[in-house]
């Protein structure tokens, strides 16, 4: 049996050098044509819808859709909008999927719906001399082969473009909250929220049954921020024809940033339970936060994007951690120039 093994084992590592070496022997140099290499000739505008996108909220967890368009101005500033909202409370609305099955109150739970406007000022837009790695294919290979083989690339010289830029902005959005958890989290209980009359929200109930049962308590929080930040965008765009290979493109946008979020206005409804409102003062809520996030997309006519953030969005106190990532398809590009000319004959 030990011999089996030995004898296995080499064979292994010989017929692993052996591809090794075939995929090295396979290697050689080619040579290439600049097509084009315009990092400030992109598309102006870009609009795209995402399919799906997944937060982990702490205030709450929702998934859904959303669509986004950014305008680039020349090399001044670029401007964004976008919106994202859960597809339904089962998919995935968390709290309110919640509230709808548990609640023992009056409140009816508000679907989750996120809003961004802003900008970003180019403080400083300049390229500089860079390389990018091209991938080498060829439509004649099978794509069995092409699966089986370690990608190959060659790194031309191409501009690379840098955008250091100041944002500014607005975020609204609502959702459902879960008021026990947000009170035990604080350290509170329904004795501290109390009605016009002084009396606090009862901690149980009774059922149409006659048994004692423990109050479920949601409500809706609502929050207008504003963001200021800074960010790092870098821009490729070239085009090589190869000799051997077919032509290829590096057209990547990608951006960096990081904001600073203050919440001017958040409110938190007050608890509707037996036609009275108990008063929801005694909750804390936090109106500072940070974000820190991402963003990928390609300078064509039709294309897909993705992103993603990470921080703590201004919320209720000790609720405010959040986590996204959103992925695009189709995102539709345009230079906006529909300008033909004209000839007399």
């Amino acid at each position: 049996m030990a011999i089996v093994r030995v004898t296995f084992t080499c064979l292994l590592l010989v017929w692993s050098s052996a591809w090794a070496f075939g995929q090295a022997t396979e290697k050689v140099a080619v040579t290439f044509d600049e097509l084009y290499d315009e990092p400030y000739s992109i598309n102006k505008l870009f609009v795209a819808f995402q399919p799906l996108y997944g937060e982990i909220f702490a205030t709450n967890v929702n998934a859904g859709f959303g669509a986004e368009a950014q305008y680039f101005h020349k090399n001044k500033f670029n401007i964004k909008g976008q919106f994202r909202k859960s597809y339904s409370s089962k998919f995935l609305d968390f709290n309110r999927e919640n509230a709808l099955r548990n609640s023992t109150v009056a409140n009816a739970p508000e679907v989750f719906n996120y809003y961004e406007f802003g900008g970003t000022f180019h403080i400083k837009d300049f390229d500089e001399t860079s390389t990018a790695k091209i991938f080498l294919h060829q439509k004649k290979i099978p794509r069995s082969k092409w699966a089986s083989t370690v990608a190959t690339y060659a790194e031309v010289p191409s501009k690379l473009r840098k955008i250091y830029g100041a944002r500014l902005g607005t975020v609204i959005w609502d959702a459902t909250t879960d008021i026990n958890r947000t009170l035990a989290k604080q350290g509170l209980t329904y004795a501290n929220l109390v009605n016009s009359d002084g009396n606090s929200l009862p901690e149980t109930y009774v059922d149409g049954n006659g048994e004692t049962q423990d109050m479920q308590a949601f409500s809706n929080l609502y929050a207008t921020n504003v963001y200021v930040g800074t960010s790092l965008t870098w821009i490729r765009n070239i085009a090589v024809s190869f000799d051997q290979y077919d032509d290829a493109v590096d057209d990547g946008i990608f951006n960096v940033y990081l904001d600073l979020l203050f919440a001017p206005s958040i409110k938190l409804d007050p608890v509707t339970y037996n036609g009275f409102d108990y008063s929801t003062d005694a909750i804390k809520l936090n109106k500072i936060g940070v974000r820190a996030g991402f963003e990928g997309k390609y300078n064509r006519t039709l294309g897909w994007s993705y992103g993603g953030e990470l921080g703590y969005r201004p919320s209720l106190d000790g609720r405010g951690f959040f986590a996204v990532f959103k992925i695009a398809f189709p995102v539709f590009s345009s230079n906006l120039d529909n300008k033909v000319e004209a000839f007399q004959k």
